[in-house]
């Protein structure tokens, strides 16, 4: 497997923030996040063992390495009684489980984002020419939100197989998908804007 210079970048950048998180998790006994570390490798060894196929860019590998990066500091970094998960960014609404903008919000509209582009870079090479742009955005938004709503489900296993996870109830399964949706929108609407520079 030959790699350019920026991918074993992104590689060892996330093979080592992996590693750091796993042993902390371990250290403190938190079996949910070490699924999550376990998922984080697979999908990173799947990335780089097909990225000769998918040919990502830079921008996409680094995006999806800082959204794992995001993820596993948002639920072991201490703040509070809490972790930085539950941390109120900017202070809009604070009902409860139904408060904005928590980091957790702010990191779904981000990696689902992130997801839209890979979505959108997968898809293009397939698309014809002369076909609508305006529906591959479309469809790459969708594919993002398919993914977020995939993600629902994963933390819905989760929250019964692992006592105590943390994830959170309808309040928290709603915002998320909101977030995902304006992250994938996001996303779409800055590769329309891209495409017509």
């Amino acid at each position: 497997m030959h790699l350019s210079r920026q991918e074993w970048a992104v590689g060892i950048f996330s093979l080592l923030y992996v590693s750091a998180f796993s042993v902390y998790y371990l250290s403190i006994r938190n079996y949910e996040f070490i699924w999550y570390a376990a998922v984080v490798i697979l999908f990173f060894g799947l990335i780089l063992g097909t990225i000769k196929y998918s040919k990502f860019t830079p921008i996409i590998l680094w995006g999806l390495s800082i959204w794992g990066l995001l993820h596993m500091a948002g639920g072991s970094i201490p703040v509070g009684d809490g972790v930085l998960y539950g941390v109120q960014l900017i202070d809009f609404v604070k009902d409860g489980e139904f408060t904005l903008l928590k980091y957790d919000q702010a990191l779904h509209a981000f990696g689902f984002g992130v997801a839209t582009l890979v979505a959108h870079h997968l898809l293009l090479p397939r698309w014809k020419d002369g076909s609508s742009k305006a529906l591959l955005y479309i469809l790459a938004a969708c594919v993002g939100m398919g993914l977020g709503a995939l993600n629902e489900v994963i933390e819905f296993f989760v929250v019964l197989t692992v006592p105590e996870s943390g994830v959170g109830g309808y309040y928290n399964t709603a915002l998320d998908l909101l977030f995902n949706m304006i992250g994938a929108i996001s996303a779409a609407l800055v590769l329309a804007w891209n495409n017509k520079s």
